[in-house]
């Protein structure tokens, strides 16, 4: 692909549909979104959080932590990865080196919110937001710091649970017109609330998240594209269909000592080494010479 990361996420959010975006937290994830076909990617801070401390989205990542597992997550992928960026990590001179990181990182677009630190998952409860005008600076820091044009900033806006709808709806209009190219407005509760930030913000890219907590209806695409949503993230849906698989395998070994009777519902090795991209490493050795006795094999 000739197109930059950025480039071919501007072309997918100009279209007049809905672009699904599963969500993953690791590099492994990345590729196997990749394989799937899917166009775009994103990057679960709750999932990120999850796999890398053990721990809840509630503002334990640094910064630094959160772009090198973006880096990583683009480069496996090779596709358009949008990243949760939190807060953007301080005052908008922070935000300005949060964006240009994420930049250099190959990531095509970040979520920047406006909570006050530490933050919280948007589906949790505790969190505080801070001044409208204080996230408007942010979102011109952003806009101002990208040195790709096509690098999408997405204002998100966590105000329903704090504030009230009204207020959220508020908000969005003046984070929009503070430059950010698309607008999230987290955790709507019910299709009435869907139904009317979609009315609100007509002819505007939207993102919607199609979170675990139920408290956000589960829309098809296709729906949502009428709807003027342009991007639907589906954060942790990797994570949590593996783990009924992770905890069965690792009961049943617990219990029998053994691996045998699960081989049938587990992968392949070798399906695991495609995955993991050993097919392009042999062309690679082969390409340059590596001694047949040298390369990696099965």
């Amino acid at each position: 692909m000739t197109d930059q990361p950025t480039t071919r996420l501007r072309a997918l959010l100009s279209q007049s549909r809905c672009i699904v975006a599963p969500g993953v937290a690791d590099a492994l994830a990345a590729r196997l979104v990749a394989r799937e076909g899917f166009e775009a990617v994103y990057m679960t801070g709750f999932g990120t959080s999850l796999t890398r401390l053990g721990a809840p989205d509630i503002g334990l990542l640094t910064a630094t932590e959160m772009i090198d597992n973006a880096a990583r997550i683009a480069d496996a992928s090779e596709l358009p990865l949008i990243a949760d960026a939190d807060t953007g990590y301080g005052n908008p001179m922070n935000v300005r080196r949060t964006i240009r990181d994420y930049e250099k990182a190959g990531v095509a677009g970040v979520h920047l919110e406006d909570q006050a630190w530490p933050k919280r998952c948007g589906h949790l409860a505790g969190k505080r937001v801070i001044p409208t005008l204080e996230m408007v600076a942010k979102i011109k820091a952003a806009c101002d710091a990208r040195r790709d044009q096509d690098f999408v900033v997405i204002a998100r806006c966590d105000a329903i649970a704090v504030e009230g709808l009204e207020a959220a709806l508020e908000r969005g209009q003046h984070y929009r017109e503070a430059g950010a190219d698309m607008l999230f407005i987290e955790a709507p509760v019910g299709r009435e609330q869907v139904d009317r930030v979609s009315r609100h913000f007509k002819g505007v890219p939207l993102l919607y998240n199609m979170a675990a907590s139920g408290k956000t209806p589960d829309l098809a695409a296709d729906e949502l594209g009428t709807l003027g949503f342009r991007l639907a993230i589906y954060p942790n849906w990797i994570i949590l269909a593996a783990i009924p698989a992770m905890q069965a395998m690792l009961r049943e070994l617990k219990r029998s000592g053994s691996i045998a009777g699960m081989r049938k519902n587990a992968a392949t090795f070798k399906e695991f080494t495609e995955i993991a991209g050993l097919p392009e490493i042999q062309k690679l050795e082969e390409r340059y010479g590596v001694p047949e006795d040298q390369r990696a094999s099965l």
